[in-house]
């Protein structure tokens, strides 16, 4: 444990910028599995629906250095593209 203030003081700091990044980081994780799966059993509608709020997730862990910036433009191009394929595969 830490024994001057100033270390009490990180420390505290930490354990809130930790819970806030493990809310942030499982948002992405929810909000991505929710559309993966609906873009697996082929509810484009639904995966349509969820698109803007897994976006919406990216971009605000994004915002607070939860995440690269590099890294959720890859995860919002990897779900678009997921998206995309699903679209063209029902239109055939």
């Amino acid at each position: 444990m830490a024994h001057t203030e100033s270390a009490k003081k990180n420390y505290r700091k930490m354990l809130k910028r930790r819970e806030r990044n493990v809310a942030a980081s499982s948002r992405i994780k929810s909000t991505t599995k929710k559309l993966l799966a609906a873009v697996e059993k082929g509810d484009l509608a639904g995966a349509q629906k969820l698109l803007p709020e897994a976006m919406k997730a990216i971009d605000k862990a994004a915002k607070a250095a939860v995440i690269h910036d590099n890294t959720a433009s890859n995860k919002k191009s990897r779900l678009s593209r997921s998206i995309n394929r699903l679209q063209a595969a029902q239109k055939k």
